[in-house]
């Protein structure tokens, strides 16, 4: 049997596609390669390219989403992990979280890696995350 594939994408569900897009460009440095809505599928989704083939999307619905902001502890989404290669680019990401004005919980180390959560405007948890250094 072939190993398990890698993630290829990840997509998120937010309310104000607009403003996401923009916040996202922020982050991401970079303008997203697809704005698509999708009438017959019943969404309208943005997509960036993150680099070595990994796409990261931003969809609404139509009729809006249930009441209330994300919340890691319902059934679903938990949260997105962006890998960093060692901890001087988690550090990296977590001065660019600082410029852009993203508030975040700094730097937080464990046995199994060290990682920088911070919240997009939907409330949705993201973090980036640098394995431990050997």
């Amino acid at each position: 049997m072939a190993p398990f594939p890698p993630l290829a994408h990840a997509a998120v569900t937010v309310t104000d596609l607009e403003r996401s897009t923009r916040w996202y460009a922020a982050l991401f440095g970079a303008d997203p390669v697809l704005d698509e809505d999708e009438t017959t599928g019943g969404f309208h989704h943005t997509v960036f390219a993150l680099g070595d083939g990994h796409l990261f999307g931003l969809h609404t619905h139509p009729g809006g989403a249930p009441d209330g902001p994300f919340d890691e502890r319902r059934t679903g989404l938990d949260h997105v992990a962006f890998a960093c290669a060692d901890r001087a680019e988690l550090e990296d990401w977590a001065t660019r979280l600082d410029e852009l004005g993203i508030a975040h919980g700094g730097i937080v180390d464990a046995h199994y890696g060290s990682g920088v959560s911070f919240r997009d405007p939907d409330n949705i948890a993201l973090e980036f995350f640098a394995p431990p250094a050997s």
